[in-house]
């Protein structure tokens, strides 16, 4: 299950995933990560059942979790196929059918956003 964590660092520099993976023994994969000299974001995917564990913890360390049930959403009465979204994305979520239509599987979407801005027809959108 994928965790969106977000933190601030005004209060230390603490390891906090590292932290967690200690605490609870799980292992995180960090799927996307945007951290600077004040705040950070990151994206990870955790085992399914440990994932009240983590998202707990973290809390506990000063964190906001968000437990991402879904990743990218496709219109489809908006879609025409035109496959602008495959070639941008990193993660390979997108794909054609036998009969070229648009398949998706959200679940190796990290929430980049690069799929709606190649969407002429903005069909595509990330969970708010």
């Amino acid at each position: 299950m994928k965790l969106l964590v977000n933190f601030s660092r005004g209060k230390g520099r603490k390891p906090i995933i590292a932290q967690v993976v200690r605490d609870t023994g799980v292992l995180i994969n960090v799927e996307r990560a945007v951290i600077d000299s004040s705040e950070g974001e990151a994206l990870i995917d955790v085992p399914d059942d440990a994932c009240r564990l983590v998202r707990d913890r973290m809390a506990d360390l000063g964190a906001t979790v968000r437990i991402l049930e879904h990743g990218v959403s496709l219109d489809e009465s908006e879609c025409v196929d035109c496959g602008a979204c495959i070639s941008i994305c990193p993660r390979e979520v997108f794909s054609f059918d036998t009969d070229f239509r648009l398949h998706v599987v959200e679940e190796r979407c990290i929430l980049c956003g690069k799929c709606m801005e190649a969407c002429p027809h903005h069909a595509l959108t990330l969970p708010v």
